[in-house]
């Protein structure tokens, strides 16, 4: 299964779950509070979400590796990239 069907599975399960609290389709006979914590739940999950997804970027920002060996590297290239310019007559 791929990750896309995965999620969808996993979000049309919730949203099924959520509709059948939220709605009563099933004539559970659930209690008020029940339904009213339910109503807001997606927007909940959403900033929920929203929260996760910034501390992952924001952890993988601060943690992300330096490679010294290719800065020198790219470095290197470009200088020869500027050399090979002004030869053929690119004035930088």
């Amino acid at each position: 299964m791929t990750k896309l069907v995965e999620w969808l599975l996993g979000v049309s399960l919730v949203g099924a779950l959520w509709a059948l609290v939220s709605f009563d389709l099933l004539d559970l006979s659930l209690p008020q509070t029940y339904r009213e914590v339910a109503w807001p739940m997606p927007l909940y999950l959403l900033v929920s979400f929203g929260c996760f997804s910034l501390a992952t970027v924001g952890y993988r920002v601060a943690t992300f590796n330096d490679c010294e060996e290719a800065a020198k590297e790219l470095k290197e290239q470009i200088k020869e990239a500027q050399e090979d310019l002004r030869k053929r007559g690119l004035k930088m």
